[in-house]
């Protein structure tokens, strides 16, 4: 494809260094595995300590610095990225495989979210209130909580590490973000922006690594405060014992499986556009993504033709082409993982309507590619219907009511995000009090958000905390309390 590999190093305490053992590991191109796009850093626990050091030593000086000044930082790396806005997009596509446009929506979130921030630093605010007592003055100011570790997924490689280290560093804290293996090299572009704009040596920091061996490093070292952790919820429960019993904070990001609901009196032109890429924009490698369409009987059978006809319409190709609407599966083992997950479904009695198989030819053949797909005859007790399957595979369920539709919505151990598609307004409201999820849409798809709003779920898609919006400063900050006596006299209450 004719880009020279990148060599991606980690960066602790204003230095670009390698692992001290020297290892590294490769990142390639989901597209055409042939290509190689970086080399990094494997890390390991030394390397974590380093990283460590370096933040509790900058923390000392940067939680001083005045909100608003730290916010000025931010708010630079709002226009790097605006500067850079293509060639980051470009790298997305070509590691992790998104189309363009999606990668070009990546590093816009990014770019508001720095924006969205950089006005945090001008509020933070407490509260002032009364007290029981006479000559007395209450209130509470935030506080940064210390070292964070942000521990980030390959599929907003830009959009969730900004998340996480906005909020965090405009609240005073010091970072370590660990990304993904999947993605490296954005990664390191992104730390070269934050270097760029002029933060202090050791504020922000970059390990490379492995989950398993840089990731679970930081989570159990004694000199980390706080995780932000989003990925899978089988590895967020092991994250957040580790830091229960280490007493760190933590905020987890975690799977969902979503449902759309399309009533018998819905916009179907309407429902459809939502279903589609809600289905398949990332090719479903999204926490919100659709996984299961709840349809109205009255309705399915129109809206099940006019869905294939749409899906079969869709360009499955190099995420790097302008053309290209739904782009690669991010590596082997996932794509196998998909593949399961069809054959589960055939076993358990689901129809294939479409899709349902890799593709293995033409300028395709050399990529990790999953055709979109299909299942009808999906019942709420199957394996499919009830577990992540991170692809662009959506389920078809029938009911007969809106009460059952949302039975079968709430019946899952997740819950992220949930969409109803109805021009009832009754129901729309009944919608949002009795489903049981962290985000609700009406007459929208279960992906999006926007960065001044909270974001996150309930059930195991979520801890309690919330990315995104002021809810975030939630997570990167400790509440004080202040009492201020001026009666001069010694008293208790």
């Amino acid at each position: 494809m004719g880009n020279a590999p990148l060599t991606c190093l980690n960066y602790i305490n204003g230095q670009w260094v390698p692992a001290r053992s020297g290892a590294t590991l490769k990142s390639r191109n989901p597209s055409d595995w042939r290509e190689l796009v970086a080399t990094f850093p494997r890390s390991a626990a030394v390397d974590a300590d380093a990283a460590v050091e370096a933040c509790r030593k900058a923390y000392k000086s940067w939680r001083l610095v005045p909100a608003p000044a730290r916010a000025e930082l931010i708010y630079r790396v709002g226009e790097l990225l605006g500067e850079r806005k293509e060639e980051l997009a470009l790298l997305i596509s070509r590691e992790m495989g998104k189309p363009l446009t999606e990668a070009r929506g990546d590093v816009q979130e990014g770019i508001d979210c720095a924006f969205y921030y950089a006005g945090e630093g001008r509020r933070l605010f407490g509260q002032t209130t009364t007290s029981e007592m006479g000559n007395k003055f209450a209130m509470t100011v935030r506080q940064p909580v210390g070292v964070c570790a942000l521990i980030s997924p390959w599929n907003f490689p830009v959009a969730i590490p900004c998340w996480k280290a906005m909020p965090a560093l405009v609240c005073g804290n010091t970072i370590i973000l660990k990304p993904s293996e999947e993605t490296p090299a954005t990664a390191t572009l992104l730390i070269q922006i934050f270097q760029q704009a002029g933060f202090p040596k050791g504020v922000v920091n970059l390990l490379h690594g492995i989950g398993e061996e840089a990731g679970q490093a930081l989570v159990e070292h004694p000199g980390v405060d706080l995780v932000s952790f989003t990925g899978s919820s089988e590895t967020g429960a092991k994250v957040a014992a580790i830091c229960a019993s280490t007493h760190k904070r933590i905020c987890l990001e975690m799977s969902g499986k979503n449902a759309q609901i399309v009533m018998e009196d819905a916009d179907l032109e309407l429902a459809l556009e939502g279903a589609i890429w809600g289905a398949f924009s990332t090719s479903g490698q999204r926490c919100n993504a659709t996984t299961r369409l709840i349809l109205h009987r009255d309705i399915k059978s129109k809206f099940t033709t006019l869905l294939i006809e749409r899906v079969n319409r869709l360009r499955v190709g190099i995420g790097s082409h302008p053309s290209t609407q739904i782009g690669p599966i991010v590596n082997a083992s996932h794509l196998q993982r998909i593949s399961d997950y069809v054959e589960i479904a055939r076993r358990e009695g689901a129809k294939v309507l479409i899709g349902g198989g890799v593709i293995t030819d033409g300028e395709l053949r050399n990529g990790y590619f999953f055709q979109p797909t299909i299942l009808d005859n999906v019942t709420p007790d199957m394996r499919v219907a009830r577990e992540e399957i991170f692809g662009p595979v959506v389920c078809l369920i029938e009911v007969g009511s809106f009460e059952e539709a949302i039975a079968i919505l709430n019946d899952t151990p997740y819950g992220l995000s949930s969409s109803i598609y109805t021009r009832d307004i009754n129901r729309a409201f009944q919608a949002i009090r009795d489903i049981e999820a962290g985000i609700t849409y009406i007459n929208g798809p279960t992906i999006g958000a926007e960065v001044h709003l909270p974001f996150g779920g309930v059930k195991q898609s979520g801890n309690g905390y919330r990315e995104a919006g002021i809810a975030a400063l939630d997570v990167f900050t400790e509440w004080k309390t202040v009492y201020i006596d001026y009666s001069g006299i010694a008293r208790s209450n």
